[in-house]
């Protein structure tokens, strides 16, 4: 007789609680390990039943234009922001990001990386928590290589990896000797063509901030990348950008590909045809000092203005934990786990046992310098970007341009002259000049 109250209670309960639930907004990208999290938020919402989660899941072009309008307009769309090493400390001067003072006692913030954790913060407090770092390397087929009677050095040059991709190149398989990033994006294609840039001597900027595309080392750099994806590439390339290259590999299509670290775990996992024969090397140099790579982090930050500042430092907090890590090992295995953000993980047996690119992974991080990024002085910090606000739009034509030539739309001399030109006009707009 008492049992129906008993459950009608329980219902109003549960009624009020979701009532009174507070539902945060988080916009992300729709990248592997992110799609990942959404899968595993119960854990969250179980420990948090007073929060709900709303997710946002955008390609990353499209994601970096719709929060950076609703940061810069205060639109207030979003209570989580996925967002990268290149805005955090140009909205963080701007006064746009909440710093994370309250992620709990056990948080553990030292035991970021060094190089990542840098890169995010500001006068030694956080603005952003990185849920994965990254740097770039070479991922290659151990199978095609032995094939074509070579060996790939740990730390290889540009010359032999345009020898590789030319001896691995079999059109009648289906097989390109290399995929690179051919989409137009200041973060697709020209994160690539800027770290591989700064091997060959190149900069954007010199130290007046005079654009400087209309110097050799940038002809030399745009015409071996040309060269070498019409030649050994695969068709349609400049459409081509991380996810597009992840699946070309994954499907047994590319011999080489030089991308995110954080692929690695991909085309060694269950989707990968080819998981058993890929090896792992740093990023290409051409002897000057530099090597190819980039540094990256994908982040998780609040917007400030936010009224709900507590409910996201508690969500930035479990995703990005060493709790957070342990959860996807328990489902997914250790070589799953989001890389390149804790000392820990790497001096984890579990995890170098599992993943034979962690010691790859993070020699390619540490090697990577923001603040002295290519072999001549310049007035900027930022890898494959340029830590300026106007580098994004900028970035994005110049992206279109090399994009273009790649395409055959336009010749290499007419892809630098353009990127000259337009570049030389924002900069003496926005007043550098």
């Amino acid at each position: 007789m008492k049992l129906f109250p008993v459950i009608a209670g329980a219902f109003l309960v549960a009624l009020a609680s979701s009532a009174s639930a507070e539902t945060l907004t988080i916009a992300t990208v729709n990248n592997g390990d992110m799609i990942l999290m959404q899968k595993l938020t119960d854990d969250f919402t179980t420990a948090n039943p007073d929060i709900q989660l709303q997710w946002v899941t955008m390609e990353e072009n499209v994601l970096r234009q719709k929060v950076t309008t609703d940061i810069a307009t205060k639109g207030g769309q979003y209570d989580v922001l996925t967002i990268g090493t290149y805005e955090v400390p140009i909205w963080t001067k701007q006064g746009w990001l909440v710093p994370l003072d309250n992620l709990g006692a056990d948080y553990d913030v030292d035991d970021l990386l060094p190089a990542i954790r840098g890169g995010l913060s500001m006068d030694g407090k956080l603005y952003a928590a990185p849920f994965y770092g990254e740097s770039s390397m070479v991922m290659y087929r151990k199978d095609l290589m032995e094939k074509a009677g070579l060996t790939m050095p740990d730390a290889p040059t540009w010359d032999f990896i345009r020898q590789a991709a030319d001896a691995m190149t079999d059109r009648a398989a289906g097989i390109n000797g290399v995929c690179l990033r051919g989409k137009a994006g200041w973060g697709e294609n020209m994160a690539f063509l800027t770290a591989m840039s700064n091997s060959f001597g190149a900069r954007w900027f010199d130290e007046t901030w005079t654009p400087q595309f209309d110097q050799p080392e940038w002809k030399d750099t745009l015409s071996f990348y040309v060269d070498m994806m019409k030649a050994d590439g695969p068709e349609g390339s400049s459409s081509n950008g991380f996810n597009e290259n992840l699946a070309l590999f994954q499907q047994g299509k590319c011999g080489m590909w030089i991308d995110a670290t954080v692929a690695a775990s991909f085309v060694t996992g269950k989707d990968s045809t080819v998981a058993d024969k890929v090896g792992f090397a740093l990023a290409p140099d051409k002897g000057l000092g530099k090597r190819g790579n980039w540094l990256w982090a994908w982040s998780l930050a609040v917007p400030a203005g936010s009224q709900k500042v507590e409910a996201a430092e508690k969500f930035i907090a479990w995703a990005t934990s060493k709790h957070y890590a342990e959860l996807v090992a328990s489902k997914e295995g250790w070589a799953n786990v989001p890389p390149g953000t804790r000392t820990s993980l790497y001096a984890n047996p579990n995890y170098q046992a599992a993943a034979p690119f962690a010691k790859m992974t993070l020699d390619s991080i540490n090697s990577a310098d923001p603040t002295h990024p290519t072999v001549k002085p310049v007035p900027y910090v930022g890898v494959q970007f340029v830590a300026i606000p106007e580098f994004a739009g900028i970035g994005m034509t110049v992206g279109q341009l090399f994009s273009a030539a790649l395409a055959g739309q336009s010749s290499v001399d007419d892809a630098l002259k353009q990127a000259q030109d337009v570049t030389m006009r924002e900069m003496q707009k926005a007043g550098y000049l």
